[in-house]
């Protein structure tokens, strides 16, 4: 008797077919987002039968460009989803593909699609999210809380102390790279 196995990509946990199937029926093209560790992914793909097609592609290390300290936290997918609003041409609808990620709001990839949004594109969704979810102000927050405790903030933010960021002006620093992307100035 021979034992029927799913496709590798479901039994590996990488894929659920059930969702992709739903999203290529839709017809139109998708607005990808993963994110992994320390980076944001997005991508513009069409579906063809022998393979996607990548239309755009953007990386949250891009970023270092505009002198954002790139982390894989949700200002970062804001302004990696601006980024691939302005770099792709497109102007029909699309439809956000979140892969394996949990639908909850306010999470990274609905962060990202929010800044895909702003930066243009027509993403099928009904989305609306406070400006103080991502624009750098709890991360200020949050290690305003810790300099009490000096050891957990340097393990918290070793990253941010190590580049010289000031973590207090983090939601400035957004604002000025979100005007640059805005009006594609790249920073020398």
């Amino acid at each position: 008797m021979m034992k029927d196995l799913p496709f590798k990509r479901r039994r590996l946990g990488l894929t659920n077919y059930k969702k992709r199937v739903a999203l290529v029926k839709s017809g139109l093209d998708r607005v990808v987002v993963r994110k992994s560790n320390r980076n944001i992914i997005g991508q513009v793909v069409r579906y063809n039968e022998k393979g996607d097609i990548v239309l755009a592609h953007v990386n949250s290390k891009e970023l270092l460009k505009y002198n954002w300290p790139v982390r894989a936290n949700r200002p970062t997918a804001y302004l990696t989803g601006l980024l691939l609003a302005k770099k792709y041409k497109g102007d029909n609808e699309l439809v956000l593909d979140i892969g394996l990620a949990s639908p909850v709001k306010g999470s990274i990839p609905f962060v990202f699609a929010k800044g895909c949004i702003d930066g243009g594109m027509k993403i099928k969704t009904s989305l609306s999210l406070d400006d103080k979810l991502y624009d750098g102000s709890e991360i200020s927050r949050y290690a305003s809380i810790l300099k009490s405790d000096e050891e957990r903030y340097k393990k918290q933010f070793g990253k941010y102390i190590k580049d010289s960021i000031n973590i207090d002006n983090l939601p400035k620093l957004f604002n000025e790279v979100k005007n640059k992307i805005m009006n594609n100035e790249v920073a020398k």
